[in-house]
């Protein structure tokens, strides 16, 4: 029986763990994974775009329209920890630019946003779009976004970008989400996504504290609709360590070694970022 995406429940878990299984099928290899959308999701015509390092399915059926982001790093190994916290988090917070930047502009003077990821979503934008338009011009269905870790980030600026072309973005899932810009920009998606976004947690996985440098003054923040699953200790302990020991971890990006000094307070709770854990905390047992 596939999972339902129920349209007038928000923030329903059956929709969690519908789009949560979606966001799995994204890692999936194109011929397998368009073949589970249908199968498992009831989605049909599921089909991959691809560009570079950013990856989007686009699925429907008669009553649903899905857009779910891959994560394009995966942050479990000692590798993805360092291109985490160097590359992606390390000095990226800034103005929009690019092809994109009034789009992004819109938000307002004071927004900040992730460089690396309005980048990413800049890549693959002019065809998901032109994906979307097509089928929502064929015949208008209710529009979800979803997306894990990275593609969750990505998840929520794919549907900043959809909202200004006038679609009406009807909810938005995250799993595992890392932060995307600044108050100013939280603030922005709450005002135009007011009960839409649903940002869902499990408490001992790191990467939605990321990013995390400069770890002494962090701008970065979330939106506000936070959906916590498992234990609740996990992250604070983290967030402890972090803030007691910022000045010799950023003493650490100095020297290039920060990765090493990071990784061994956060490997034993990576496995909290996988799927897998997130589908079973929402019911698939």
């Amino acid at each position: 029986m596939p999972h339902q995406l129920v349209e007038d429940a928000f923030g329903d878990p059956r929709n969690a763990l519908a789009l949560a299984s979606a966001c799995q099928f994204t890692y999936f290899e194109p011929v397998s994974g368009a073949e589970t959308f249908r199968s498992e999701l009831g989605l049909d015509n599921a089909k991959l775009i691809s560009v570079d390092n950013t990856q989007a399915y686009v699925a429907d059926n008669d009553q649903h329209l899905v857009v779910a982001f891959r994560g394009s790093q995966d942050p479990t190994s000692l590798d993805g920890i360092k291109d985490w916290l160097l590359t992606n988090a390390y000095n990226l917070l800034v103005p929009p630019a690019g092809p994109l930047a009034t789009e992004f502009a819109a938000a307002g003077v004071e927004c900040r946003w992730h460089a690396g990821f309005v980048s990413a979503i800049t890549e693959v934008w002019d065809q998901l779009h032109a994906e979307v338009d097509a089928r929502q011009k064929a015949k208008e269905r209710c529009l979800w976004v979803t997306g894990h870790s990275l593609g969750g980030a990505l998840a929520l600026m794919g549907a900043w970008l959809l909202k200004r072309k006038f679609f009406n973005v009807h909810q938005v899932y995250t799993f595992g989400a890392p932060m995307v810009g600044n108050k100013a920009v939280a603030e922005a998606f709450d005002r135009e996504f007011p009960g839409k976004i649903f940002r869902y947690v499990n408490t001992p996985d790191p990467v939605p504290l990321l990013p995390m440098v400069s770890l002494v003054t962090n701008e970065f923040t979330h939106c506000d609709r936070l959906i916590p699953l498992g234990e609740a200790e996990g992250a604070s302990n983290l967030i402890a360590y972090l803030s007691t020991s910022a000045g010799e971890v950023v003493g650490g990006v100095l020297a290039g070694d920060v990765a090493e000094k990071v990784w061994g307070a956060i490997k034993g709770k990576l496995l909290a970022h996988l799927l897998d854990d997130y589908r079973k905390l929402l019911g698939t047992g």
